[in-house]
């Protein structure tokens, strides 16, 4: 896996409250959240996003032909939890910041840098005067105002909202919690471009935090008139960013096609050099490589049988990304609440040959639950990888001991346990892998597959129905609580009931009392992990990269590790 010096930007992000501190400016759906097992990937494939390719551009049609393995299944951003959905809102709208080519965030809506007060804890944001809305609207410091209260308010339902924002914006966990008025939230308009964020303590990445997708603004005029018809389709819908999106209608005669198109209202549109970006839903590898082959398409992922065929030629791409993938275990069950259960689960899966056999596109193997290549200890450098190693890893012979030590704890000689999977291609292909091995090794066991589309996926995640669940995680942010926070007790991610007290103290510990000490609070996410292997409350399975098709002509996209998994604004084709 290529490295990225991620060390720089999560230094930036954890000394951010000692800059606060000198007067300076602060950096800062399971995180992106529900990610699908052959959507789009992360990373940067175009350096220098800015420099010269409007000349480059200027003689080409700017029409790009993707393919996406799932339909959106929302495109309010309140309720949005998924990769799908946060990559569309990510080119049609546009919050106050963005991420840039490096992973950091550069001003969207925001007209500069933020002003932070010397303790950290409020932040006060000019906006652009000549931003507005697709339809004319200017888009106001009230419309983040209004998004914001919408995403914590308990009537919405949103689970990203208190995920987000609960002890990071001042009263939000009180008022999710039913104890303060919505007016409370903090977070003010001061004047129609002066917006004014008061945090509930310091937050070392909240710059970052700014950028995703549950902190964009909403016309809220718009979506009071739309009422339960808003975000629906592309006719409830009002768009801020580089791309309006066009022809959406889940509903509607053809729910598998879109477009992205150019928001000529868009107050940087001059950067923008595509003019369409059309979308079509394909789950079938093979029905993806012949619309490349035929030229009807400009990328495609390929699963494993594809990859050695087209591997060395120019239109093949690999891309690492710090996307995790693993099995969900709910314990709400009686079996899967038993620790060598889950050990034995976890520790019979070939791991090795599942990313080089089943998905040979350069994904590497996970033996925990924090990426290798993301962030580095303030104090060592040393990658968090490097430093825990592998902490739940393949054995076999030892998960038939577990396996028969759990049996006799439940007092049976067999267990018939579900698996929900997705549907695509890539996806039903690995589920059948993990149900030969498990099955193969562990004697008694029987596995029946549900292999479901995505949408489906996760409203039975959210409704904990599941044994075991293939699922994947991509991070909100550049910071380990990304991926350990969504384990405590108290998540609105923990739909597999695991509850852990020492656990939790160290992730709250981390939040709380370390957040001025960088050292001592990532020794506590450290230590948080190793926990949660050692009760193995989760199965890591593999860290993913994706094998591509890939148009040469197609440059100047930008892939991010958090969010929108692309971003088109600076693209163009050659």
């Amino acid at each position: 896996m290529r490295k990225k010096n991620w060390f720089l930007v999560v230094l930036v992000l954890m000394l951010s409250l000692v800059v606060a501190a000198c007067g300076g400016n602060n950096t800062g759906n399971e995180g992106t959240n529900n990610a699908e097992g052959n959507t789009e990937g992360n990373n940067t494939e175009a350096n220098n996003a800015e420099g010269n390719e409007n000349a480059a551009a200027s003689d080409s049609e700017q029409v790009l032909n993707i393919t996406e393995a799932s339909q959106i299944p929302t495109m309010d951003s309140s309720m949005a939890t998924d990769a799908v959905a946060f990559q569309f809102l990510g080119e049609s709208m546009e919050g106050l910041y963005r991420l840039d080519e490096n992973a950091l965030p550069i001003p969207g809506i925001a007209d500069g840098e933020p002003e932070v007060s010397e303790d950290g804890l409020t932040w006060t944001i000019q906006l652009k005067e000549d931003a507005v809305w697709s339809n004319g609207d200017p888009v106001t410091a009230n419309d983040f105002v209004f998004a914001w209260r919408r995403a914590v308010d308990p009537d919405t339902g949103s689970e990203y909202g208190p995920f987000m924002m609960n002890d990071v914006i001042a009263n939000a966990t009180e008022i999710n919690n039913g104890e303060a008025e919505l007016e409370e939230l903090g977070v003010e308009a001061l004047s129609d471009t002066e917006l004014e964020i008061t945090l509930a303590k310091p937050i070392p990445y909240f710059h970052s935090l700014l950028t995703f997708g549950t902190f964009l603004p909403l016309n809220e005029s718009f979506v009071t008139e739309q009422g339960d018809d808003y975000a629906l389709s592309t006719e409830n819908l009002l768009f801020n960013g580089p791309f309006t999106l066009e022809n959406w209608d889940p509903t509607g005669e053809d729910p598998e096609q879109w477009s992205l198109v150019k928001n000529t209202n868009y107050w940087d549109a001059e950067t923008v050099q595509l003019e369409e970006v059309n979308v079509s839903v394909v789950k079938e590898t093979s029905t993806g490589v012949n619309l490349y082959t035929n030229g009807e398409v400009d990328r495609h992922p390929l699963s494993a049988e594809y990859v050695e065929q087209y591997a060395g030629t120019e239109d093949f791409r690999s891309l690492p990304e710090p996307t995790l993938f693993y099995l969900k275990m709910n314990q709400g069950t009686e079996a899967l609440a038993n620790q060598d259960i889950r050990k034995a689960i976890a520790m019979s899966v070939n791991k090795q040959d599942l990313v080089d056999v089943i998905l040979a596109n350069g994904s590497v193997v996970s033996n925990g639950a924090v990426p290798e290549d993301f962030t580095m200890h303030p104090e060592t450098e040393e990658d968090f990888r490097v430093i825990n190693g592998d902490l739940l890893t393949a054995d076999q012979e030892a998960a038939k001991e577990h396996w028969q030590a759990g049996l006799d704890a439940l007092g049976v000689d067999s267990l018939e346990l579900g698996l929900l999977g997705g549907d695509t291609e890539v996806a039903t292909e690995m589920d059948a892998y993990i149900k030969n091995q498990l099955e193969g090794n562990l004697e008694g066991l029987t596995v029946n597959v549900s292999s479901v589309p995505f949408e489906e996926r996760i409203a039975r995640d959210e409704a904990s129905d599941y044994d075991i669940q293939s699922s994947g995680w991509g991070p909100d942010y550049l910071d380990p609580n990304t991926w350990l926070e969504m384990w405590t007790t108290e998540s609105p991610y923990m739909t597999m009931n695991y509850s852990n007290e020492d656990f939790d103290a160290l992730i709250n510990e981390a939040n709380n009392e370390l957040l001025t000490e960088p050292v001592e609070r990532y020794d506590n996410f450290l230590e948080a992990e190793k926990v949660l292997m050692e009760d193995a409350a989760i199965a890591p399975l593999y860290q993913r990269a994706r094998a591509y098709l890939w148009r040469p002509d197609v440059q100047g996209v930008v892939f991010n590790p958090m969010g929108a998994d692309f971003s088109y604004k600076w693209a163009y084709i050659e």
